[in-house]
């Protein structure tokens, strides 16, 4: 076997060995305090990005200064803070979650290590190396919530999977989530026996 041969299927073992390890959570974003340090068109796509799902959520923004679309966001959200001051480490007291996103990176990574040291997840924009989390695609559909994640490879395979299952899901779905709580409130017996009732009456959404 030639070399590049050898150099091929080591090279596909590779990428067959290779898995996404993250773990999604749902997070009750209205319930914890989230910073995001930069105004600029990063800093409104992920404002954007965290709106979009979650209206309430509690966010400050940190900048020197912002750019107008970012304002008039957060003008149509009273849990968004705008503060118009340069990071300091100060401001990371009684967060939960942080994202950076400034054009300077000497700033994005002292954001990074200042909040490693009270161990707060942060993301850092467009370094995965310096991410505790990534914001992946997410397709809403009522109470139906599908998180998407490449693992930092490609955004642009996750933007069209959310594309996908917005068209695929039918619009439907919150009436029937709504008929099976009902039913499940209805049910008797204990843990065991009522998840084996939903399964048998679900058994045909697998096909």
């Amino acid at each position: 076997m030639s070399e590049n041969n050898n150099t091929n299927s080591i090279d596909l073992q590779s990428e067959a060995q290779e898995r996404n390890e993250l773990y999604p959570i749902f997070l009750k974003l209205h319930n914890l305090s989230v910073l995001i340090v930069g105004g600029g068109n990063v800093g409104l796509e992920k404002l954007s990005f965290l709106l979009k799902s979650s209206p309430n959520a509690k966010v400050e923004v940190v900048a020197p200064r912002f750019i107008d679309e970012l304002v008039e966001l957060a003008a149509k959200h009273p849990a968004v803070k705008l503060t118009k001051k340069r990071f300091r480490k100060k401001m990371l007291k009684k967060r939960n979650m942080v994202i950076a996103c400034t054009d300077d990176l000497k700033v994005n990574k002292r954001v990074y290590e200042l909040s490693r040291k009270r161990y707060l997840i942060c993301n850092i924009a467009d370094t995965p190396d310096l991410c505790d989390y990534y914001l992946g695609g997410i397709v809403t559909k009522g109470n139906v919530k599908i998180a998407i994640s490449t693992n930092g490879k490609s955004p642009t395979t996750a933007k069209r999977l959310r594309e996908f299952f917005e068209e695929v899901i039918p619009e439907d779905i919150n009436q029937m989530v709504q008929n099976l709580n009902d039913y499940r409130n209805t049910l008797k017996g204990d843990f065991e026996e009522k998840v084996q009732k939903m399964n048998e009456i679900t058994q045909s959404l697998k096909k």
